[in-house]
Formats: C-alpha cells, sequence, structure tokens
C-alpha cells in the first residue's frame, strides 16, 4: 500500500508530542534544516528529532520528539521543526522514494532509500551514536545542514 504525505502525517503526528514551555503550545524556537544531495524528488522526507539518546535514531512512539514530513524534491529541500524546546537533540532522515512509509532494505541490512543524521554523523556498521549527532538548541532559531546519503 502506497501512503500519500497526509496519510502518513494523520499516522505519526499523534505519536510526536509538541513542545511546551510555560503551557504554551509551541513555545520555543524553530529549528530549520537544509537537506542537500538529495537524488531526486520521488517520494518524501521524513524527519524525526529526539533529545532522548536511547530512542535514536527511531525516535518511537511515547517519547518526546519532534517529526516532519516533506515531499522530495531533486537536489535540496527545507524542512522546519517549530517550537522546540531548548537542550540537546540529534536528527535522523529517511529519503522515503517510495512513499510506503519505512526505510526499505537490501538483504535485511543495507538501505535502498537516503538517509542521513545531523552533523553529517558517521555510519559505520550502523547507525551513529546519539553524542555524534547531537547538537544543541537554544531559545534562538537553529539551521542546520544535512547530506543526504544512498547506498545504492
Amino acid at each position: 500500500m502506497k501512503f500519500t504525505r497526509l496519510t502518513l502525517l494523520a499516522l505519526l503526528l499523534p505519536l510526536a508530542p509538541l513542545a511546551t514551555a510555560a503551557g504554551h503550545p509551541l513555545a520555543g524556537t524553530d529549528v530549520t534544516v537544509t537537506v542537500t544531495q538529495m537524488r531526486n524528488a520521488e517520494g518524501l522526507v521524513i524527519a524525526c528529532m529526539t533529545g532522548d539518546p536511547a530512542r535514536f535514531p527511531k525516535c518511537r512512539s511515547g517519547t518526546p520528539s519532534y517529526r516532519t514530513i516533506v515531499d522530495a524534491h531533486a537536489g535540496k529541500v527545507t524542512l522546519t521543526f517549530p517550537g522546540v524546546a531548548p537542550g540537546r537533540y540529534a536528527i535522523a532522515l529517511l529519503h522515503d522514494e517510495n512513499g510506503n512509509g519505512k526505510a526499505d532494505r537490501a538483504l535485511g541490512m543495507m538501505p535502498r532509500e537516503g538517509f542521513g543524521f545531523s552533523r553529517d554523523a558517521k555510519v559505520v556498521m550502523g547507525p551513529p551514536r546519539f553524542e555524534d549527532a547531537m547538537f544543541e538548541v537554544s531559545d534562538s532559531p537553529k539551521s542546520l545542514a544535512i547530506k543526504m546519503r544512498y547506498m545504492f
């Protein structure tokens, strides 16, 4: 079954509580990410940002995390996480080229679709550690660039 952008948002948003500060929804700052080296405009870019090292890179449900989904574009894509509370975070990206809502793999291990991590953290026999992708968010807007990587 092929998911549309709206269907994926409807499925993922209930799992992504929004940050609050002093009881005001979306209090915080924006984190803007420019994703470079996108190989095509197929599918979606799914982004997850978490402050919980135990939940990185998957941002499992039930944890404070921020998620966003944008349409893919060849070359580069810009996405924004609004209302991010100050803290330490790491971002994981997926270029879901076929729009099925998951990271497709070859032989059960090798990613068939694009992926990326904040600070362009290196991938060695698996995803990077939270500490390698971690960055600080203060009360000022934050901008990051992440290169999308493809193995195939």
